[in-house]
């Protein structure tokens, strides 16, 4: 299963927020054995938007994007996806109702927040989807997010996004598989050994240097654990003589 990722934020591309989740996103579909095949972060421009989530959609096996959810004038991630599909925006029943719901609950728990702020919330605009669209809701996120045939759109805040991709995450999978080599021979020096393990063996090979007191290593990955073992064990073999010449 091939995944591109797409984070969307003004604030991402000036370095005002670091972007944890899309290494948090990675990681899990990674952990799956999905292959993460594009990553990209892109402005609240909504035709951009639109146009790299069409492309992709197409590209891809599934396109996960995250960020532009919310009820202010530079939240148009919703808009943008229903763009790429060349679909309206509709409001489902019983996601208006749950968003009611929340707000009545939240005007219960901090009554001053209502009294010292203008929350006018239009509950038809924050319930808008794109038509036909598979909404996802939890406790955590005030505006739903929603999967749009192989898109799938979270919120930006972390704690959001974190549980509602849990909510779909088995949805996710593949066939592949990776093991990784520690060594503390430098990076340059293992060319031989990247080479040779690539064109042996039907695997991906990186290599990752040493850093913040932990040793370097070769990560090998593959689609067959089988040849992904061989290869392993031809590169710590190699990895070893080499660090023995050293």
């Amino acid at each position: 299963m091939e995944v591109a990722l797409v984070t969307v934020g003004d604030e991402l591309l000036a370095g005002d927020t670091e972007n944890t989740n899309a290494t948090w996103l990675a990681r899990q579909l990674t952990e799956r054995g999905a292959t993460v095949a594009r990553m990209l972060t892109i402005p609240d421009d909504r035709a951009l938007i639109a146009r790299w989530v069409g492309e992709f959609a197409d590209d891809f096996d599934a396109v996960v994007v995250t960020g532009g959810l919310g009820d202010t004038p530079d939240d148009v991630t919703i808009e943008a996806v229903a763009d790429a599909f060349d679909r309206d925006l509709e409001v489902q029943s019983d996601v208006r109702d749950r968003i009611a719901e929340k707000a009545r609950q939240f005007r219960e728990e901090d009554p001053e927040y209502y009294e010292t702020h203008d929350f006018d919330l239009d509950l038809d605009e924050t319930a808008a989807l794109p038509e036909g669209a598979r909404p996802l809701v939890t406790a955590e996120s005030f505006n739903p997010g929603c999967v749009v045939e192989n898109v799938y759109v979270f919120p930006g805040f972390p704690e959001e996004l974190r549980v509602m991709f849990d909510s779909v995450a088995d949805e996710f999978g593949g066939d592949a598989v990776s093991a990784s080599v520690e060594t503390a021979t430098p990076e340059g020096a293992l060319k031989d050994v990247l080479d040779g393990a690539r064109e042996r063996f039907d695997v991906a090979v990186g290599s990752y240097p040493a850093r913040r007191g932990k040793p370097g290593r070769v990560k090998v990955t593959g689609t067959d654990p089988a040849t992904v073992e061989r290869a392993v064990e031809w590169v710590d073999e190699r990895v070893a003589d080499a660090e023995s010449e050293e």
